[in-house]
């Protein structure tokens, strides 16, 4: 590089830096377009929209309950991943949905869920079972029906119900014969509705009838069939804008619960962490972010200078998309971010750490640097697409919080391989180019590490490891003989009560977590508290785990005589877990499918099953020996320990992978004298200080969240901590090891 180009390269950086800096603090034009502040944040951290159904009829069964709760979940995602439903009591329904503030509008747009029938135009005695009664355009207007639901039921001429359809989407499609765009509808139907489809439109089409689609009480569309339709894909056309068909569509996917509902309520609710939670977690970023900065540059000099100048460009780029994206942060997409910027200080650690190498072997600063960056570029590319292959099949599979971070993750990977691969790269030449070319800044004189024996103390770590593990499982089970259970479980996996208390004046967020929450917290015993403000109104709904009749008896009264609240004013109802069983599955299958993939990616990489059954038995440890934590701490496990677990795996996985990438490249020199062990300890030993050194930027970012952060922040920032040691100590002294024993006896 030129020095002209050098000094354009920093120009250009300096300009880049202050723009994203000002984008994120003040952002442009009236409605500061992509402020930090204009970041959708979720009912934790904003508040937004709390919808309450009722069930009508009799009382519904849990597995009815449940499968409504799961496909409304599936249904509010649209607006959020972070949107969350869940029960209260027997037979109303909880919907959350955050960063709106509208509830009218969200209403309007997710209907009022009902049950939907698709009804033949005759009955099996050859009537109509409904008639046109005008033409007006609108069905629920044109069209009436002749006979009762039970009596349609009866007579079978109900062809499918809601619960056939397995999805509705609009689009817009060109006509073959006139070439004019149209808009439709298109429907999927499920295995059993397409065969009832099948056999509905053969007669319906044989005897050039239609099938009408009635929905809460009206038709709202009556298609002609045109042709028997087999293979489950239907088409509903005509005259209507995209909007029309949008809401059809919208009304045929919401009409596919088993349960009809009405709307009980409605709120707008404030923040559950409140501003001083996003405050304070700003602040803990800022002060992570500088000590990372210092470090590096104390570290690794003038190339540490230019990964920091790379990280504040990482810092404004993730800002800038989640803007752009309108990604939904709570406190799983903050791990998401934080694992990120993990992953980036670990690029630029790879990179000067193998500069290092090439200047300790006399190589000039520019040949070191050229040197440096392909070297590192194999382990770069291997951890983070490695990573980012579990962030895509969690985004594709999971839901709510798994969904959100798994966006961030993603994001985050996308850009730190960027910053570190171009950006950091850039500066560096800059640097070079513009004169700083003395090796004292580039790189200190030190002796060259020996090679440390770590695989003679495998048979201890491998016994430290179990034991461990076993102890963890020795606490659950110590738990769940007490009748404690094996984990504190929280809202989000077990439920709880939720008590709606009108209070005698507006409490802020932040008073109701100084003055209120201690209050409830010494009474019911629960360390995890959640509440809510009503916007708008006196009103804060408390979340606690379940209480007892007594134990809700006592908390009124400790309301009544802390606060002199009426008595009357407080009511209270059992509410669900916000993580339903089909949420859980489908983040353990999502969590499973990713490991899999994971394991093929690394075992075409690396030519060898090996190194991926030991990458991702060192994965399992990390999981295992968190969990053992969380059972002997007895840290509240909720939506957080979901997003824990999540990091540490992206964490572990990237770790091993460098180590791994070591192997692979002295396994390129070997002969038939090399002494495999000695290859596998060398490795280690020359990636030992990335190993220590990545883990202490990221586990910095990590303890200042934990000592600023709140108490909700603190239980999530702790374990992941214990993660952040763990996937150090499992990369250094376990993965290598495992994949020794398994070369030795695994010989083929």
């Amino acid at each position: 590089m030129k020095k002209s180009r050098g000094i354009l390269s920093l120009v250009v950086t300096v300009v880049l830096i202050g723009l994203l800096a000002f984008t994120t603090t003040v952002g442009f034009g009236k409605s500061h377009i992509g402020s930090a502040k204009n970041i959708k944040l979720g009912l934790d951290l904003a508040g937004g929209v709390s919808i309450t159904y009722q069930v009508k009829g009799d009382t519904p069964s849990s597995e009815e309950m449940s499968d409504t709760v799961y496909k409304l979940q599936k249904r509010v995602e649209q607006y959020s991943t972070e949107s969350s439903v869940y029960p209260e009591g027997d037979d109303r329904i909880n919907i959350e949905i955050p960063g709106v503030s509208n509830a009218n509008e969200i209403l309007d747009e997710l209907g009022q869920p009902g049950s939907l029938y698709f009804i033949a135009q005759k009955g099996s005695d050859g009537t109509d079972n409904y008639s046109m009664v005008s033409s007006t355009g609108d069905a629920e207007k044109d069209y009436k029906l002749n006979k009762t639901i039970e009596e349609l039921q009866e007579d079978g001429s109900i062809v499918l119900g809601g619960d056939d359809v397995k999805a509705a989407q609009a689009a817009t499609r060109e006509d073959q014969t006139t070439g004019q765009k149209e808009n439709v509808v298109s429907l999927t139907f499920t295995d059993e509705g397409t065969t009832k489809f099948a056999e509905a439109t053969r007669t319906a089409y044989a005897a050039g009838q239609s099938i009408g689609i009635y929905y809460d009480g009206a038709f709202i569309t009556v298609p002609n069939v045109n042709s028997a339709i087999e293979n489950g894909q239907a088409e509903i056309s005509g005259s209507m804008t995209f909007d029309e068909a949008d809401k059809l569509a919208s009304t045929i996917r919401i009409g596919g619960l088993k349960l009809e509902l009405e709307e009980l309520r409605s709120n707008v609710v404030g923040a559950q962490l409140g501003e001083q939670a996003i405050n304070t977690s700003l602040i803990a970023g800022a002060i992570g972010l500088a000590i990372v900065f210092l470090f590096m540059i104390i570290v690794y000099l003038l190339p540490g200078l230019a990964s920091s100048l790379a990280l504040l460009i990482y810092t404004g780029l993730v800002i800038l998309i989640l803007n752009a994206f309108e990604v939904t942060l709570t406190l799983p997409g903050i791990a998401g971010i934080i694992l990120g910027i993990g992953m980036a200080v670990d690029a630029n650690v790879i990179i000067f750490a193998r500069v290092r190498e090439e200047m300790t072997k006399g190589k000039s600063v520019k040949t070191a640097l050229k040197t440096g960056f392909q070297k590192a570029l194999s382990a770069i590319v291997d951890g983070n697409i490695t990573t980012l292959i579990a962030a895509i099949v969690l985004w594709f599979m999971g839901s709510g919080s798994v969904k959100g971070f798994a966006q961030t993750l993603g994001i985050g990977i996308v850009v730190s391989m960027f910053t570190a691969l171009v950006v950091t790269r850039m500066i560096v030449y800059a640097f070079y180019a513009v004169g700083l070319r003395s090796e004292k800044l580039y790189y200190r004189v030190k002796k060259e590490r020996e090679p440390i024996d770590f695989l003679s103390k495998k048979k201890l770590f491998f016994g430290i490891s179990i034991a461990v593990i076993a102890l963890g499982f020795v606490f659950m089970g110590v738990n769940a003989g007490r009748g404690k259970g094996a984990f504190a479980l929280s809202l989000e996996f077990e439920g709880g009560t939720s008590t709606n208390v009108t209070f005698n004046e507006d409490y802020s967020i932040e008073e109701i977590d100084e003055k209120i929450v201690p209050v409830v917290e010494e009474v019911t015993g629960d360390a995890n508290v959640q509440t809510q403000k009503v916007a708008g109104t006196n009103q804060v709904i408390i979340k606690t785990v379940a209480l007892e009749l007594d134990e809700r008896e006592s908390l009124n009264k400790a309301l009544v005589d802390e606060f002199g609240v009426d008595e009357s004013k407080i009511t209270a109802e059992n509410i669900g877990s916000t993580v339903s069983n089909e949420m859980r599955q489908d983040a353990i299958f999502a969590v499973i499918v990713a490991t899999i993939c994971m394991l093929l990616y690394i075992w075409f990489r690396f030519k060898d099953i090996r190194f991926a059954t030991s990458a991702v038995t060192a994965l399992l440890h990390d999981v295992l020996v968190v969990l053992a934590f969380y059972a002997a701490a007895r840290i509240s496990l909720g939506n957080t320990f979901i997003a824990c677990m999540l990091t540490i795996v992206g964490y572990s996985i990237n770790a091993t992978i460098v180590i791994f990438d070591r192997i692979r490249e002295e396994l390129h020199y070997q002969t038939r004298g090399t002494d495999l062990a000695a290859v596998v300890n060398k490795s280690i030993t020359q990636t030992l200080t990335r190993s220590i050194y990545t883990s202490f930027t990221t586990f910095v970012m990590v303890a200042v969240l934990y000592i600023l952060g709140v108490s909700s922040i603190r239980e999530f920032a702790l374990p992941l901590m214990v993660g952040i040691v763990c996937g150090a100590y499992s990369s250094v002294c376990i993965t290598g090891a495992l994949w020794y024993v398994m070369k030795k006896k695994f010989v083929k």
